[in-house]
């Protein structure tokens, strides 16, 4: 109110410094993702995303199941000091690696592909293309290969120099999570329950440890299904095999679709944090939803990948390029 009482008393030789004024105040309180640009490496390295595309489809080939891991990796690096690539450093002296944290301890995979592509990248254009860009385009890449959405990656996030352990801890979402808490953790991250639940359609693909199944599988609960229960404990057994992995969509787990909120009506959802969105709470809709209507899932799914990409990046003179993703150079 007061710039605009200011700018309406001005005379005609001032109203150019005035508008420059209001110009630079807007500048300075817009988002830093505005700052972010799907064509922001055009001029600087027109082939840059041909190069990512290229190595993570090879990657994908050998392995599918790499697809939701290069996925996951993008989501659990955005939700800790935003998408910095802060996932992809080891400890060292100025940073306690985010790999150790329950979360990501031996689940969290794909950092190799993502350092293979940033070789690969660096070897045409070194020292301009940032890992945690190369993350976001690898996600994407990946939901193509395997026959999901694709979506505009926005670009010219910088690198951190940091890592934080801690916050990994308390921000990335458990596998045991209740639906409250989980909707509070996306919350915090400016995602929507919407968004939270589109985002949980990524374990159409991928598969999970028996570490954190087992709880669910043997407690004879009624919202589990009994033979699903059964056929999964034949690979998990009470007391060994705590690394054992089975397919999170036992349909079509290498398939990106929209079998899984079909699986969770089912009641074969193989996580507590999967079984919680279709429990009789505030997500049951959504998932009835997507489970009828596999376009509206991919679509949401798409927007909120390219927001969750918006969470927090570092632009400008902020942060570094690193030239290896695990060390800060």
């Amino acid at each position: 109110m007061g710039l605009v009482a200011v700018c309406s008393r001005s005379t005609s030789r001032s109203s150019y410094a005035c508008i420059m004024v209001t110009m630079m105040l807007l500048l300075a309180y817009m988002p830093c993702e505005a700052l972010l640009s799907s064509t922001f490496y055009d001029k600087m390295c027109p082939n840059a995303l041909n190069t990512i595309r290229t190595s993570i489809r090879t990657a994908v080939s050998s392995e599918r199941r790499m697809a939701a891991s290069l996925i996951r990796l993008h989501f659990h690096d955005c939700f800790v000091q935003g998408c910095d690539a802060s996932i992809l450093l080891d400890d060292a002296a100025s940073a306690t690696s985010e790999r150790n944290a329950l979360q990501n301890l031996r689940s969290a995979r794909g950092y190799e592909v993502i350092e293979a592509a940033k070789s690969q990248v660096e070897s045409i254009f070194p020292g301009v293309v940032s890992c945690a860009d190369i993350l976001a385009v690898a996600a994407r890449d990946a939901s193509v290969a395997v026959g999901g959405p694709t979506w505009t990656v926005k670009l010219g996030r910088r690198d951190s120099t940091s890592a934080s352990l801690s916050q990994a801890e308390t921000d990335l979402p458990r596998f045991s999570g209740g639906l409250e808490k989980i909707i509070s953790l996306f919350d915090n991250k400016g995602l929507s329950a919407r968004d939270m639940v589109a985002l949980s359609g990524s374990h159409t693909i991928g598969q999970a440890q028996c570490v954190t199944f087992r709880d669910r599988i043997y407690n004879n609960a009624s919202d589990i299904d009994a033979g699903f229960a059964s056929t999964r404990k034949h690979r998990c057994p009470t007391n060994d095999g705590n690394g054992n992995l089975a397919p999170l969509d036992l349909v079509t787990p290498n398939s990106f679709d929209n079998n899984y909120f079909k699986n969770l009506i089912q009641r074969k959802g193989l996580l507590e944090s999967d079984r919680v969105l279709f429990s009789g709470g505030s997500t049951d809709s959504i998932v009835s939803e997507y489970s009828k209507s596999p376009a509206t899932f991919s679509s949401d799914f798409a927007s909120a990948m390219v927001k969750m990409g918006d969470i927090e990046p570092l632009t400008g003179s902020s942060g570094v390029i690193r030239k290896l993703c695990s060390a800060i150079n």
